[in-house]
């Protein structure tokens, strides 16, 4: 036997490796699909409470369980509720979007002058102490509440935005979603109601987050944080 033969690998020994690796890389995509998932946020629809750059944690596990890189469902254990962040395939284009969960089917939902009306009652707000980076754009700042779900959104007053609609009942299956950034945001306003198959999970966390504005350098205050 020469020391060629000696030191090279035999076919079989490649392809067993390269089986292991493929097994490997097809476990972790499916967890990814199934189990939990990390997603990078390029736009500012959902500030102030995810900014861009932001990588949040997405809990797949949150309503039901899917079947591997599909939307079926082969068990369920709960649904997404009033205030839940969730991430969703939209309805318009396939896009996958974060958004803020705000009509349940069966609730009549209004919008007047940026405020929301939940079955016929004025959902409560109040001036937030959030910081609001938005440079040169002028923007306002309030805590919204859900239900119990207190959290802050953004407006922009000088923005063309559809800040009002008539009262809408959202059909059985279905949710209405909207960005927390309210004047700037591609939701329920644009594409309308959101099918249950396409919400894939909720969003509880930024793992990590880096800033587009000054050359992507890290945001420590970010990491590994909760959501509301």
């Amino acid at each position: 036997m020469t020391p060629t033969q000696t030191t090279r690998p035999s076919i079989r020994t490649v392809v067993a490796a390269s089986t292991q690796l493929a097994a490997l890389a097809l476990l972790i995509f499916a967890s990814r699909s199934v189990i939990a998932d990390w997603n990078h946020v390029p736009t500012g629809s959902m500030k102030p409470t995810i900014v861009e750059g932001d990588v949040i944690f997405v809990n797949k596990l949150a309503y039901d369980l899917k079947i591997p890189f599909t939307t079926w469902r082969v068990a369920r254990w709960g649904e997404p509720q009033r205030g839940d962040i969730v991430v969703l395939f939209s309805p318009h284009n396939g896009d996958r979007l974060v958004k803020r969960v705000v009509g349940l089917p069966g609730d009549e939902i209004a919008m007047v002058n940026e405020r929301l009306i939940i079955n016929g009652a004025p959902v409560e707000y109040a001036p937030s102490s959030y910081p609001a980076d938005e440079r040169a754009i002028p923007v306002v700042v309030l805590t919204e509440r859900l239900d119990t779900v207190d959290h802050a959104i953004m407006v922009r007053p000088t923005q063309p935005a559809p800040r009002s609609f008539a009262p809408v009942r959202v059909p059985h299956g279905e949710y209405l979603v909207l960005g927390d950034n309210r004047d700037n945001s591609s939701d329920s306003r644009y594409f309308g109601f959101v099918p249950r198959e396409q919400i894939v999970g909720r969003a509880v966390g930024v793992v990590l987050s880096l800033d587009p504005q000054d050359h992507f350098l890290p945001r420590g205050e970010r990491f590994v944080v909760g959501i509301n």
